[in-house]
């Protein structure tokens, strides 16, 4: 809530965020937590699982109306469409959404739709705004993102095949997408795809574009649902898609061809942070079931409590020193954000997008062990949760590219710091001619005072 708000950051938030965050707290804790068991026994079995969403949705999403929480995620000052809070409020209330499964959703904060509504919001003309923004900041429908191709290594987004030709006044698409998030959604009715139009282009950041192609356009293919270490995530899915011959009309294209990868970084930065910190979130709620196990007077093995092992108490102080570290990392990205922009944050959302998965991994993990059995099938909502973050070290780019990118970055310091440290030494060798002293020899001290 709010009086958790880290002190380093707590001056930045506005009394209208600190209220809203702690009816966030209230509604995640006291409605959405509870209704996580509803929502999976409502999906069902077999292929009923597709054709319809839970009520349980529907009725919470009533419930986040009235309380005035809906769409807190676009930020102040960016968007005209902003309910008026920064990316650091909403990931201050993002990492409560991460400890339910349905909270996100239930308040209309659901990725893709949330970096859907941000393309739109930020790069669609008025005439796209009003087919499809404003039905998705309603929650009348959900979107999907199409970007990764089966064939081609998606972690370089240059490598992308998809065909984006023009063809008079329509655009004709071929090609594939796989993990197609939320295209299983029967209330998915807009795909965001990004594709090759001009694959010839010298600049290989000009040579993709981004277009709107209505779910169900003809010659769309949904070939299957892929799972997260066997979780399906009906009724969202996964969806491996082909496209044959698809024709869109021109006017679907979003701000022009050739801005493909510019409207991508703009969506995916703030996506990030949103994850990072529902993320926080997720890992914060393997604490509390940690700290239940090990306090569970029924479970002693070798006639103590778990709590009682020293090895158990040091795994939840390790948890709860990298859990708050990891929230400052997150916190400080979405501070440069409001400040900067996206595009000045990106060291700073990479070291988030790294390190918090990470984190959050060991901890349920360290969770887990403490369940045993239990730990790793669906009598805890631990092994889901593993699941879906490890997808995130993979999600947005994966961690490689990031490292990369930043090692590269923080290694243009090299010769400055060599220029820097040989100053240094020269100095101190000009202070020891100065004071008539010669540079100490290793261990000196101790042959002295050995004698």
């Amino acid at each position: 809530m709010s009086a958790q708000i880290p002190i380093a950051v707590r001056d930045r938030v506005s009394e209208k965020a600190k209220k809203t965050l702690n009816v966030v707290a209230k509604f995640v804790e006291e409605e959405c937590i509870p209704a996580d068991a509803v929502f999976d026994a409502q999906i069902g079995t077999g292929d009923a699982r597709w054709e319809n969403h839970p009520q349980i949705i529907d009725d919470l999403k009533q419930k986040a109306r009235a309380l005035g929480l809906w769409n807190m995620f676009l930020p102040k000052g960016h968007y005209k469409e902003s309910p008026g809070f920064t990316n650091l409020e909403y990931g201050l209330m993002a990492e409560w959404l991460g400890k339910s499964r349905v909270a996100s959703e239930a308040v209309n904060c659901a990725a893709p739709d949330t970096g859907n509504m941000e393309v739109l919001a930020k790069y669609g003309n008025e005439a796209q705004k009003a087919q499809w923004l404003k039905p998705l900041m309603d929650g009348e429908i959900r979107s999907a993102f199409l970007m990764t191709e089966p064939q081609v290594a998606s972690s370089d987004a240059k490598n992308i095949e998809m065909k984006i030709e023009k063809s008079g006044d329509h655009y004709v698409l071929n090609g594939q997408k796989w993990w197609s998030s939320g295209a299983g959604d029967p209330r998915c009715k807009i795909y965001i795809v990004m594709g090759k139009s001009d694959p010839q282009n010298k600049d290989p950041y000009k040579q993709q574009s981004v277009i709107l192609v209505p779910a169900g356009t003809k010659g769309i293919t949904i070939h299957r649902m892929l799972s997260v270490y066997g979780y399906d995530d009906a009724p969202h899915g996964h969806g491996h898609i082909t496209f044959h011959n698809v024709r869109v009309p021109a006017s679907n294209l979003v701000l022009g061809e050739g801005r493909g990868f510019e409207i991508i970084q703009g969506r995916l930065g703030p996506g990030r942070i949103h994850h990072a910190m529902r993320t926080i979130g997720a890992a914060e709620r393997a604490l509390e079931w940690m700290l239940m196990r090990i306090n569970d007077p029924k479970k002693t093995p070798f006639g103590k409590q778990l709590r009682e092992h020293g090895v158990i108490l040091e795994w939840v102080a390790k948890s709860r020193i990298e859990i708050d570290a990891a929230r400052l990392v997150v916190l400080n990205a979405a501070i440069k954000m409001d400040e900067q922009g996206p595009k000045a944050a990106l060291t700073e959302i990479a070291q988030a997008k790294v390190l918090v998965p990470q984190m959050a991994l060991t901890v349920i993990d360290r969770a887990v062990q403490s369940f045993g059995g239990a730990g790793v099938s669906q009598d805890t909502p631990l092994a889901n949760m593993w699941a879906q973050i490890r997808t995130l070290r993979l999600a947005d780019g994966p961690d490689e590219v990031h490292l990369q990118q930043m090692g590269r970055n923080e290694n243009r310091r090299g010769q400055a710091v060599a220029a820097k440290i040989n100053g240094q030494k020269t100095k101190a060798e000009e202070l020891m001619q100065k004071y008539r002293v010669k540079k100490a020899e290793i261990g000196s001290n101790i042959r002295r005072s050995n004698l």
